[in-house]
């Protein structure tokens, strides 16, 4: 308990503004998942630095060198996760808050990090911890899928967004859908509606035009696009619904800010 309330006082000195990712790193000695105390300080001091009740979640990642068999490299991965998870939790850090913990395995090696091939290796060796903090849009509105929602949320990831006229993924866009489809596996009760939206449309418009398909139903192919990219990674369509909202519900943060897509949660 008196760790308890050294660690949640720690964490209320620093301050990151509402929205912003911030990355911290440990690093594991080669074929181990057991921490050094350094590497383990490295983690405290990093969450002793953020505000706590700016936090809405926290993901954490794994990683393995080049050396190994694939299955190895993930079951290695996925230990050392579960050892920074454990660091935190046990020194008073809201298990509640971490909603992703995923082991990655292996980081292949590139042709021209050869003559660095010790040094790259060893910075492959890690765990990469991502706080993400609460949104700033207003109440109800979220960064990340996690298992406390209510009917009603709304989650909005800022880097789920499209180029002008498009309603094809980047392949930015498709990392943070992937991030949030490992969720959606654990937490099989949700379900949500996929909300499309588009910029810059004309006052007498309340839809873009898809240059794909020259039709003016941009949000709605934005948000059929996600719902059919669910699908093909194993997320079932009875999950789900999908609908256009096209200009109607700018956020007032600028154009590109506009051209993205909002998950409603509907029942949990």
């Amino acid at each position: 308990m008196k760790t308890y309330f050294g660690i949640l006082a720690l964490l209320c000195c620093g301050y990151l503004s509402a929205q912003e990712k911030k990355i911290e790193t440990a690093y594991f000695e080669f074929n181990k998942y057991s921490l050094q105390k350094d590497q383990i300080q490295t983690i405290l001091n990093f969450v002793k630095q953020i505000d706590s009740t700016t936090i809405e979640s926290v993901q954490i990642y794994g990683y393995c060198d080049d050396r190994g068999t694939n299955d190895y490299n993930y079951k290695l991965s996925e230990n050392r996760v579960k050892t920074v998870h454990d660091v935190l939790v046990k020194n008073g850090f809201n298990k509640n808050k971490i909603i992703l913990i995923e082991g990655k395995g292996r980081v292949l090696l590139s042709p021209d990090t050869i003559q660095n091939i010790s040094e790259i290796r060893s910075k492959n060796r890690r765990v990469d911890v991502l706080i993400i903090q609460k949104n700033r849009f207003g109440k109800g509105i979220y960064n990340s899928i996690h298992e406390n929602h209510a009917v009603g949320d709304r989650i909005y990831l800022d880097k789920i967004l499209f180029t002008l006229g498009s309603s094809k993924l980047t392949a930015e866009s498709k990392k943070e859908l992937d991030k949030i489809i490992v969720v959606l596996k654990k937490n099989t009760r949700i379900r949500f509606e996929i909300q499309g939206h588009v910029c810059c449309t004309p006052r007498y418009y309340n839809e873009g035009i898809d240059r794909a398909t020259n039709e003016r139903k941009l949000s709605y192919n934005r948000a059929k696009t996600v719902f059919r990219y669910f699908i093909s990674r194993g997320i079932s369509s009875l999950r789900m619904t999908y609908k256009g909202y096209g200009n109607k519900f700018p956020l007032g943060k600028g154009d590109a800010l506009d051209r993205r897509v909002e998950f409603v949660i509907t029942k949990i």
